[in-house]
């Protein structure tokens, strides 16, 4: 009896023993998987507060304004997320790639025209051209919103002969291009500098992306039968089935039916 108790006392120890040991072992696994949670989280706000403040210097230092950097930063993840979505959708990478060239070429184009004041220089030669008896420091400006009044005046009534619509709609469409022309004339007509004029061109950049991205999207639409297929196993459940028929051809008849 002595030696039986002694055997059943060392059994419960090694069973206390291991469950000390369990514990100390789960306290240690849950101390290293909180450092680990914290290491990982402070890596992600690492690279947050990396891409964000280089966007913020960015903007400071090569635009003049960290607005910039914000306005450039928000419409960056905005446009890659947007093309993120596309591609996870199905839409060729090419097309995706297409637009993303087509926005930089826009970028590059409105940047030097704004950054260099170009439409500002051709308004005001020819305003000089035509004699226009007006201040020339405003020159610039009424020459921009007459001609930009004009070739929306131009392609309102394109748009209203073209467009399928009722007598308001025809009317609005007029109109609204040519609202459109004006204050799009007296917009390029203002001398914004190389700083500013980069900052225009990036987000007409980004903007013209975006809206071919979108363009596209709507035009084609989205294969939902190709997106269909990529999550549901046709291959196999259609070779199920050949089998199964062909298993069903060669059992004897009452067997299989």
């Amino acid at each position: 009896m002595a030696t039986k108790d002694a055997a059943v006392a060392l059994v419960l120890a090694h069973v206390e023993l291991a469950k000390a040991e369990a514990g100390q072992i789960a306290s240690e696994v849950g101390r290293v998987a909180a450092l680990g949670a914290l290491a990982i989280a402070l890596v992600i706000f690492a690279v947050f507060l990396l891409v964000i403040g280089t966007s913020l210097w960015l903007g400071e230092w090569l635009l003049g304004s960290m607005g910039w950097g914000v306005l450039h930063g928000f419409l960056l993840f905005i446009s890659v997320a947007m093309a993120a979505v596309l591609g996870a959708l199905g839409i060729a990478p090419r097309r995706l790639g297409g637009a993303l060239l087509v926005g930089v070429v826009v970028g590059v184009v409105v940047g030097v025209v704004l950054g260099l004041d170009l439409l500002n220089q051709l308004y005001a030669s020819i305003g000089d051209a035509l004699g226009i008896a007006v201040d020339p420091g405003i020159r610039p400006l009424l020459v921009g919103m007459l001609l930009g009044g004009f070739l929306g005046l131009v392609a309102g009534i394109v748009a209203a002969v073209t467009m399928d619509a009722s007598g308001g709609g025809r009317f609005a469409a007029l109109a609204g291009l040519t609202v459109f022309g004006v204050a799009l004339g007296a917009f390029t007509a203002i001398t914004f500098g190389p700083q500013v004029g980069a900052g225009i061109g990036i987000t007409a950049g980004y903007i013209t992306w975006m809206v071919l991205m979108g363009i596209d999207v709507s035009r084609t639409g989205i294969d939902v039968e190709a997106l269909k297929n990529r999550f549901y196993p046709v291959q196999t459940i259609d070779t199920s089935k050949e089998t199964l028929e062909w298993l069903q051809k060669r059992m004897p008849p009452g067997i299989g039916s």
